[in-house]
């Protein structure tokens, strides 16, 4: 369910003013000195921060997940934003000087700050500032959005875009078709972007401006458009090659100043929600790396990131800060670099995910959109770099081949750090224990079960193929680490919201329990969202847990999750964000 290469949308079609010249390899051989010197000037100040802490928490319940599972009585942050000590109250007085703040947790829950390990920080940020959501949260109902769409083409000027994005179709009435847009507005092109960002609807005036030609085939890279019984278009548009044709003379172009606010606004948010790093999985572009760096220091969170595929070539330029098992780290900066992503199918929730079954009311088994052979040629690629791989897969189909292309050329448990499954939606027992073999990891949408559990189960796979979405229990069984993600904007931001669904396995839209067997406890909930999510993105030896030395990056909750009960732990509130020792929420 994640958006295949956001990075072309928002460079090609928005112009997005953070582009700056790819660097050189001798700039970053530069980057890479001074980040050999910063790091050395920080383990400098981290030694001797340790006669005295800028800031000890106290007095609540504090959760380290370094470990097994056992609660602490303080921790004391330096000056510097690392950890210096975790412990009991008397441990951690010997720190305190008369300009130590302390902090009176006042029966709260302090933990390690949450980890979205896919979470598509750029598109989410200006999606919010630029399009108009139409998603299920704002027209729970197909008659509302209808009322709403007509509402705004009485506003807009004949002849200008109407773009809606977030739109669900198992939520909202099912797909938008040309002739629903068309009694909508014939004046106005319209563009309806899907919540899973893998398919769109568009009216007759919006093909006619984009040129599609009758004839049209599949194109490059997987995209295609629908057709009815008759053969013409029915108004649906799959994948990023063809929802680019619309994109591209529909989203107007923005400045850097804007892109700056944008992503300043969007982080705000997520850490009111608890999170203090993001992952984006493959939605940047290379030449936005280096003035997302910089930015990074005025944003409320750390930024991680992955680069796609077809930016290989380009991530060699980054080579000299360090491939591999930890992260890419960029000095004086937020950010960091890890892995390479490929998006290996498209959404279940239109069919568009490849499976070994065909769906249940359809012939349709959905497709990849890469051939096996061309699997493991990025994968060779990308290892030549030596960046682990992240493959998209929502069906099993897909993983088979994913898994197949990490085998052949990583070999097992590969030493270039984490490989990871995207999403991993509907993975089947024997991969799981495949996914054991090879070290491979998994990391799942767990709002997939919140929001679609029923649809999955009574319209897309049956009751015994919904059981075993998203198989967080089965990975719990077999010892494989695995972790929870929104696919932000592609579903709600709150990590709070996926430890409930991933530990009650209920589906809001009926409440409904889903795959009850593959329920998991608190805690291992809490580690795929904080230590393990850490370790995926090859940070797991500064962020994750509250240990000594590592970033001071933690979250104080109002409740603790482990004493409410789980169908509540959503409505926890969060009460303050705290990253690399300083404030950021609360």
């Amino acid at each position: 369910m994640c958006r295949a290469c956001v990075s072309h949308l928002i460079t090609n079609a928005l112009n997005f003013g953070l582009q700056a010249a790819t660097p050189s390899r001798r700039q970053f051989m530069a980057y890479g000195a001074g980040a050999a010197a910063l790091t050395m000037a920080a383990s400098r100040a981290a030694f001797a921060a340790d006669s005295g802490a800028d800031t000890i928490f106290r007095n609540g319940t504090i959760l380290p997940m370094a470990g097994p599972h056992h609660a602490v009585e303080a921790i004391a942050v330096g000056g510097g934003g690392k950890i210096l000590a975790v412990g009991s109250d008397a441990e951690i007085a010997g720190l305190k000087t008369s300009a130590t703040k302390i902090v009176d947790l006042q029966g709260r829950t302090l933990l390690p700050g949450f980890v979205d390990p896919h979470h598509h920080t750029c598109g989410a940020a200006l999606f919010a500032e630029l399009l108009t959501d139409v998603g299920y949260t704002k027209y729970p109902t197909r008659a509302a959005l209808t009322e709403a769409l007509r509402a705004m083409a009485a506003k807009t000027p004949p002849g200008q875009w109407i773009i809606g994005c977030n739109f669900d179709n198992l939520l909202q009435g099912g797909d938008f078709s040309m002739t629903e847009l068309d009694a909508i507005s014939t004046d106005h092109p319209i563009f309806i972007w899907y919540v899973n960002m893998h398919d769109a609807a568009a009216n007759a005036a919006a093909f006619r401006l984009a040129k599609i030609p009758d004839d049209v085939g599949v194109l490059p890279g997987g995209g295609h458009f629908g057709r009815g019984p008759d053969g013409k278009f029915n108004g649906l548009v799959y994948e990023e090659p063809a929802m680019l044709k619309f994109v591209m003379l529909a989203v107007p172009p923005i400045t850097p100043q804007l892109v700056g606010k944008a992503l300043v606004d969007y982080t705000r948010q997520v850490a009111a929600a608890g999170n203090t790093t993001l992952h984006e999985p493959g939605t940047i572009m290379p030449e936005w790396v280096e003035s997302l760096a910089k930015l990074s220091n005025s944003l409320s969170i750390r930024m991680s990131a992955s680069l796609m595929a077809d930016a290989i070539e380009a991530s060699k330029a980054f080579a000299a800060l360090g491939v591999g098992a930890r992260a890419t780290h960029f000095p004086n900066s937020r950010f960091s670099l890890y892995g390479i992503k490929i998006v290996g199918d498209g959404s279940n929730q239109t069919e568009t995910g490849a499976q070994t079954r065909p769906y249940l009311k359809s012939a349709s088994k959905g497709a990849t959109n890469f051939s096996a052979a061309e699997f493991k040629q990025m994968c060779a690629a990308a290892k030549a770099v030596g960046w682990p791989i992240q493959i998209h897969c929502n069906g099993d189909a897909t993983i088979d081949d994913a898994l197949n292309a990490i085998e052949a050329v990583y070999g097992a448990h590969s030493s270039h750090g984490v490989n990871r499954i995207e999403h991993s939606t509907m993975a089947r027992p024997d991969q799981i224990a495949r996914m054991k073999a090879l070290g491979v990891q998994p990391s799942f949408l767990m709002n997939h079960v919140f929001l679609y559990g029923a649809a999955y189960r009574d319209q897309l796979f049956g009751p015994e193929r919904a059981a075993f979405m998203d198989p967080a229990a089965a990975c719990v069984h077999e010892g494989v680490p695995f972790t929870l993600h929104t696919d932000a904007p592609c579903s709600p931001v709150g990590p709070l919201r996926l430890i409930q669904a991933a530990v009650t396995r209920r589906c809001e839209i009926d409440k409904s329990i889903v795959g009850h067997a593959q329920a998991i406890s608190v805690a291992h909930a809490l580690k795929a969202t904080t230590i393990d999510a850490a370790r995926q993105i090859g940070l797991g030896d500064t962020i994750g847990s509250l240990e000594k030395g590592k970033e001071g990056d933690l979250v104080i909750l109002e409740s603790d999750p482990f004493k409410v009960d789980p169908d509540t732990i959503m409505a926890i509130k969060v009460s303050e964000t705290w990253v690399g020792g300083a404030k950021m929420f609360g």
